[in-house]
């Protein structure tokens, strides 16, 4: 009943282990209800027993009567409150792995996220983990308490008759041996449908994160297709699985009716003997019926256990992922606090180890305060300069410092801290816009989120909306126009005053007018901060206080606008393009 994780050794129950042992007391004492429902269970044949004899006797029968009531009442009210509190543990097992899950998720590395679907991982944090429930009741308390009343039940059974025992004894093993084929098949089907499920997941999150393209393309009947492939493939593992769970039930099954028969059989001869009496025979039957309750518990643990490993194993994969340490969040810089340098020395960068280099020994100093901005053809490095400063990745060779110090002695959370980053799509999520703004500084004042709407021209939508801030924005920001979304991202990254500002295209999407504006706002951030700006447009650098003209991977220039007009070809050449003359 175990699996290795492939990458650590260790079976997939010391990962079921570590989400049960914060609620072990609350499944010790369900465990225990269990087993006084079942030991309360073990008494009735043996009160039956008793009836029997005082009426072949013609004794009185109110006491075995009584005695008989009470148990099946007793038996009934451990039953329900032992099945509430696993119930209730269970609930509580799924909460603990989905906090740590989510958790781990939250600081995986984006490297790690580029090579995995996201709708995969969102299926293990909600249909894998959703079976820990079932594991942890039918599967770990299942096969404790079976286990122990099963051997209980056995016990019983030898005090009353050893030879009728010994003939339950040889169904029994003849069942499991036939399960101990079955159950590999569970687990193998299990695995392959969570799969399955994964990979539907992957496709319908992939399908809806771009649905206007879809609809735009007329791909919808090939998405439909893709989604009802993965659909029907978990469905044909789902129903493997559930074949050779129905085998392995029903085996138990048949294995009881036979040990019945068989008990029927030869108790019956051996009452015609005289070896024992009517009353042996009626309790003997009645423990092989009571019987039948632990074996198919015991049966249901090893069965769902499959179907959790499989689950287990998708959970322990995810755990495995590259992730940044955990760590505090860092403070805020205060207002007016110093802004930082930058510094690149012979980077050399790829996104993997089967992908040819970005960066190839690229170098630049930007120092404190000031504008500077990237510019260079598509596919040059420009927006790999970012994600390099962020920390989102690490270089290959070479060093990254950020006030005289290499990225890699600082703390993730105080890097982050001193960076506000807009992305070149701008995103923004699914909330109210206040959210959306508050994201990167929840405490942020009223005064502070005024000026900063004022100083990116948000003032105006914001009266224009019928719940100003409060106002819902829509799944990926799809109420706000295109122009909107990136004022909102300029305005959530000044919110946090940051010491460096990386602007990524940040005015790809405006108009002539506002285009004018953000310009005039970056040029007066740039007076008390570091700013770094990705551009395209040249008309929005040309006042820059120095440009990083990059190609191929490589700096092939760094001046202001007029000197590389003059000096450098390939910014002369994008200035003609863009007509945009020495002058400007």
């Amino acid at each position: 009943m175990t699996t290795a994780d492939p990458q650590s050794g260790q079976p997939a129950w010391r990962l079921l282990l570590s989400y049960i042992r914060p609620h072990r007391g609350a499944l010790a004492a369900g465990a225990l209800l269990s087993l006084l429902t079942g030991a309360a269970g073990l008494l009735l044949p043996l009160v039956a027993r008793e009836l029997i004899d005082d009426l072949a006797h013609d004794r009185a029968i109110t006491g075995a009567l009584l005695a008989m009531s009470g148990l099946v009442v007793g038996n009934t009210a451990l039953g329900a409150l032992g099945s509430y509190v696993l119930r209730r543990t269970a609930e509580s097992v799924v909460l603990g792995a989905r906090r740590s899950l989510s958790s781990y998720l939250l600081r995986l590395r984006v490297a790690a996220v580029d090579r995995t679907e996201p709708g995969d991982l969102m299926a293990r944090i909600t249909s894998d983990t959703t079976l820990l429930r079932e594991v942890t009741t039918d599967s770990l308390i299942g096969l404790g308490t079976g286990g122990l009343t099963l051997v209980a039940t056995l016990v019983m059974m030898g005090v009353v008759d050893p030879v009728l025992l010994g003939v339950t004894l040889a169904v029994v093993v003849g069942a499991g041996t036939v399960l101990g084929l079955i159950v590999p098949r569970i687990n193998r089907a299990s695995r392959q449908a969570q799969d399955a499920v994964g990979v539907m997941g992957a496709a319908l999150e992939r399908t809806l994160g771009a649905l206007r393209t879809v609809k735009a393309s007329g791909a919808e009947p090939r998405e439909e297709r893709a989604l009802h492939e993965a659909a029907e493939e978990s469905w044909r593992q789902s129903v493997r699985a559930a074949k050779w769970s129905a085998a392995a039930g029903n085996t138990a099954g048949l294995a009881m009716q036979l040990a019945f028969i068989t008990v029927l059989a030869v108790g019956g001869a051996r009452v015609a003997t005289g070896a024992i009496d009517v009353g042996t025979l009626v309790a003997f039957l009645l423990f092989v019926f009571y019987l039948m309750a632990p074996i198919q518990q015991v049966v249901g643990a090893v069965t769902q256990y499959q179907t959790g490993r499989a689950a287990l194993a998708r959970i322990q994969d995810a755990l495995h992922l590259p992730a940044e340490p955990a760590a505090r969040p860092a403070p805020l810089p205060s207002p007016g606090a110093e802004p930082a340098s930058v510094a690149f020395r012979d980077v050399r960068f790829r996104y993997a180890d089967d992908l040819p280099y970005i960066h190839h020994g690229v170098t630049f100093e930007v120092p404190a305060r000031g504008m500077t901005a990237f510019v260079g053809p598509s596919g040059a490095g420009k927006t790999t300069v970012f994600s390099l400063i962020e920390r989102f990745y690490d270089p290959g060779s070479g060093e990254i410092a950020l006030d005289g110090r290499s990225l890699a002695e600082w703390e993730l959370p105080a890097l982050r801290a001193a960076i506000g980053y807009v992305e070149q799509d701008a995103p923004v999520l699914s909330g109210s816009l206040r959210d959306n703004l508050l994201l990167g500084n929840p405490q942020a004042d009223e005064a502070d989120v005024a000026a900063v709407l004022k100083t990116t021209r948000l003032d105006g939508l914001v009266a224009r909306l019928p719940n100003g801030l409060e106002t819902l924005v829509g799944h990926r920001g799809t109420k706000l126009s295109g122009g909107e979304r990136q004022r909102v991202a300029v305005a959530r990254a000044l919110l946090r005053h940051p010491r460096l500002l990386l602007l990524d295209e940040a005015t790809s999407q405006l108009d002539a007018v506002n285009e004018a504006a953000l310009r005039d706002t970056v040029a007066e951030v740039a007076r008390t901060t570091t700013v770094l700006v990705v551009a395209h447009r040249l008309s929005t650098v040309t006042t820059a206080d120095r440009i990083v003209v990059m190609d191929a991977g490589r700096v092939r220039a760094v001046g202001t606008h007029r000197e590389l007009v003059t000096a450098d070809p390939l910014y002369a050449e994008l200035a003609a393009t863009q007509f945009l003359a020495a002058s400007d």
